[in-house]
């Protein structure tokens, strides 16, 4: 039940990313609110730069403080809190391209996507305290392949309840003057958040308060922190991982953020054929996360990673140079289906290189690492992007850091 309830967590915050960060929102924000895709997707790039700063900064800090706090729980509901109320004001994000409404929006986005990021920080510390070692690569991807599962159903409900597919209407009809139909998405995949993350609240057990109080706990945590940096060469194998990591993620995570406005611009996808597209690449990678979660646990988490990046710097190559929709499309979702193990492995191995007392503070530093350089992505992808004006050129700086994460994490051991 516990480890239920652990895995259904993903299922509920991935709404979020699907919709609002990926595939929904980040459209409409580039073609509704802005009016122009190339310099919407660029704008949206460097809203997820920013909020990946403010991560950056305060994901060590709060999970060293709360390793000497406990209660992680009481972390977790905040910030998926503050992430479920931004994204559900996004509602009041009109097709309107004054500063005013831009700068609403924005700073709307930049607040859920921290109190996302920040929430997973608590959510991945739960893993080693949920599962048996034996099935830590299991259990994570199982949680990882019912998130892509989540953000699956809820993109049908956001493509039949509200927009509509072919020439059914959606269930529900709301006018369209003001693009009520899709902005209605962002409330619906706040509710689904919501609703969804009340069994981890329920049935999994929490690390107990350890008597300290938030200051002491502050002091201490900082403390631990700075020792950590300090006699990072202690850690060295981890830092490398850490490091490793941030760098594929950072590729990983740009192409989340910008995957739909290429699919958009670049071949000319209406917001039909986006969550069409969108529901068959969350299939793949919810089958692939699963499947390799037991590849992960046999074969070790590292040799995981390195055959999921290995296949998406090949698959990623191809999806740049074809022209072909459907070409496109069937490469996308190949590509998907390691998409999910790159994720899911990456966090069983952080729990595996890492002490239980310290589990808060590495998935801190995860974050941080990260976070620190998630900028470069979507700054990377916005500059080119404005330099040649061609969305598929921002796309190539994806598969460098893709190429120098598994350059990096081959001097990596596993223990």
């Amino acid at each position: 039940m516990s480890a239920g309830a652990w895995c259904l967590y993903d299922w509920a915050s991935s709404a979020f990313s699907t919709v609002i960060i990926t595939f929904v929102f980040s459209v409409y924000f580039a073609r509704g609110i802005i009016g122009d895709e190339t310099t919407g997707s660029a704008i949206w790039a460097y809203l997820i730069a920013i909020s990946g700063f403010f991560v950056a900064i305060l994901g060590p800090v709060l999970g060293a403080v709360a390793d000497h706090y406990g209660a992680r729980k009481r972390w977790l509901v905040f910030f998926s809190v503050l992430c479920i109320l931004a994204t559900a004001s996004l509602w009041f994000g009109l097709p309107d391209p004054s500063l005013y409404n831009i700068i609403f929006v924005a700073l709307l986005v930049i607040v859920a996507n921290i109190g996302f990021e920040l929430s997973l920080v608590f959510s991945n510390a739960m893993l080693p305290y949920i599962a048996p070692q034996n099935m830590l690569g299991r259990l994570s991807g199982w949680a990882w392949g019912l998130g892509y599962m989540g953000g699956l159903v809820c993109l049908v409900l956001v493509l039949c309840g509200l927009i509509g597919l072919g020439d059914a209407p959606p269930w529900l009809s709301l006018p369209r003057e003001a693009s009520e139909h899709v902005r209605a998405a962002a409330p619906l995949a706040a509710l689904w958040f919501l609703v969804f993350m009340a069994p981890l609240l329920l049935f999994t057990h929490d690390v107990a308060r350890t008597g300290l109080s938030l200051r002491q706990a502050i002091g201490k945590g900082l403390g631990q922190l700075k020792d950590t940096i300090k006699n990072i060469r202690q850690h060295a194998n981890l830092a490398r991982f850490l490091i490793a990591s941030a760098l594929y993620r950072d590729g990983l995570n740009t192409l989340f953020a910008v995957g739909g406005l290429y699919a958009a611009g670049t071949f000319g996808m209406d917001f039909q054929e986006i969550l069409i597209f969108a529901i068959g690449l969350n299939v793949t990678a919810g089958v692939g996360a699963m499947l390799f979660g037991f590849v992960d646990d046999y074969i070790g988490s590292k040799r995981t990673i390195m055959i999921a990046l290995t296949a998406l710097i090949i698959l990623g190559g191809a999806i740049i140079l074809v022209e072909d929709k459907t070409l496109f499309m069937i490469l996308a979702l190949a590509l998907g289906v390691f998409i999910g193990p790159a994720q899911a492995a990456s966090r069983t191995l952080a729990a595996r290189l890492t002490p239980l007392d310290m589990a808060g503070q590495t998935y801190g530093l995860y974050a941080f690492t990260g976070k620190s350089i998630a900028f470069f992505g979507p700054l990377a992808f916005g500059l080119v992007t404005s330099l040649f004006g061609s969305q598929r050129a921002g796309m190539t700086t994806i598969l460098f850091f893709w190429v120098a994460g598994i350059a990096l994490l081959m001097k990596v051991r596993e223990q």
